[in-house]
């Protein structure tokens, strides 16, 4: 769990990321979400993009992406979700206290 002041941080650093992956209207999937648990590995942060044509309330398809992936939900804002995970290998963020 993050803290607020780790929340913070992690939104700071994820402002001039693009987002990798696309939710459109197929939602999620098994397919996505191993993608999703590759590549979170290897940034640790990472934005994902909802495309208008899905009808799904972001905050919901944000809050299963995390569960499914074994991440933490960082923010929903609009149609863009930001995600964070602590990498085993690749260990880049060091979040504050």
């Amino acid at each position: 769990m993050l803290t607020g002041k780790q929340t913070r941080y992690l939104r700071s650093l994820a402002h001039h990321l693009d987002p990798i992956f696309q939710v459109g209207k197929g939602g999620v999937n098994d397919h996505l979400v191993r993608h999703i648990e590759e590549a979170i590995e290897k940034r640790e942060l990472m934005k994902i993009s909802i495309l208008s044509n899905n009808i799904e309330n972001p905050k919901e398809i944000g809050a299963l992406l995390a569960e499914q992936s074994g991440s933490e939900l960082v923010q929903v804002i609009g149609k863009t979700i930001v995600l964070y995970k602590e990498s085993r290998d690749n260990k880049t963020i060091e979040l504050p206290r």
